[in-house]
Formats: C-alpha cells, structure tokens, sequence
C-alpha cells in the first residue's frame, strides 16, 4: 500500500470518516511523529518496515475499527508483532509530546474545571437464549414391518 498517494488526494471531509480525527489534527499527529522520528534515528541505524505515515494509519485503525493486529498485519505484509510495536510507538510518543494528553487530575481539582465525560460501551453482548427447562426427550425408532408389501417402516414413537 502506498498511504502517501492515497493520503494528499484525500479531500478535509474525508479524514473524519476514515481516521476519525480531522485534517489539521492529522497533521498535527504526523507532525510530532516525524520530529521524533529524525530525533531518534539521527544516528543512523536499520530502515523500518513501515513509514512513519503508516504507522499512524496503523495505529487510527485499530482504534477506530477494532480491526484484529494480525488482520492489520497480513494487509501491510509484516508480523504481528511489527503491528504492536507501531502502535505503542505512536501511542508512547504522542503522549510523551503532551499535545494530545489529557491533564493529570490533580490540575483538574485545582482549577475547578468541570469535566463532562462520555462512556460508550462498545463491548460485545451476549445473546439471550432460551433456557433449558425441559428434559432431553429421546426417541427411540423401532422397525415395524408390513405384511402386504415387504418395506420397512420407521417409526418414532417412544419416549424414553
């Protein structure tokens, strides 16, 4: 997958839909990762699998689909364990950036801010199934013949 063809022709209303951020947060996002990026790799060292961009799109997809990281893995050709050390790198370097942080709590309490908070629950939930209140009803086939014709006939008819 080429991201950086797909990502400049996409249009501002797009971002939302694909990546559930905007554009300008996007960048913002991508912005710090890349600072970081030539911080840490300005000695040199081995060229990554995955471009900073694409760790990025890894990392708003998975939280944005809840898309398996093996799923994620197969589509950009690396193992599972690329796809988790991507996504803790972008989570560990956003918030040692501190841009996209929330404030500790105890700033909370000193400026009286009034927090309102939002929880969505997006967890599976179990399907309602009948209870089992009656026995297991077995039946038993017994053969029974015919004396006009020679066929034989099944019938189900005791319960046990």
């Amino acid at each position: 997958m080429d991201n950086e063809k797909r990502i400049k022709n996409l249009k501002e209303e797009q971002y939302q839909k694909i990546f559930g951020i905007k554009k300008k947060t996007f960048d913002k996002m991508l912005e710090i990762l890349n600072n970081s990026y030539i911080e840490l790799h300005s000695q040199g060292g081995k060229n990554p699998k995955l471009s900073v961009l694409d760790k990025l799109i890894i990392m708003l997809d998975y939280y944005r689909e809840y898309r398996s990281m093996e799923n994620i893995a197969f589509d950009y050709g690396v193992v599972k364990s690329t796809i988790c050390d991507s996504i803790k790198w972008v989570e560990n370097t956003l918030i040692k950036d501190g841009t996209f942080s929330l404030p500790k709590k105890r700033k909370l309490q000193e400026d009286n801010i009034e927090v309102e908070v939002l929880l969505v629950d997006a967890t599976e939930c179990e399907i309602e199934r009948p209870k089992k209140t009656k026995k297991l009803v077995l039946r038993k086939k017994e053969k029974t013949y015919n004396k006009n014709s020679n066929n034989i006939r099944c019938k189900n008819f005791k319960d046990i």
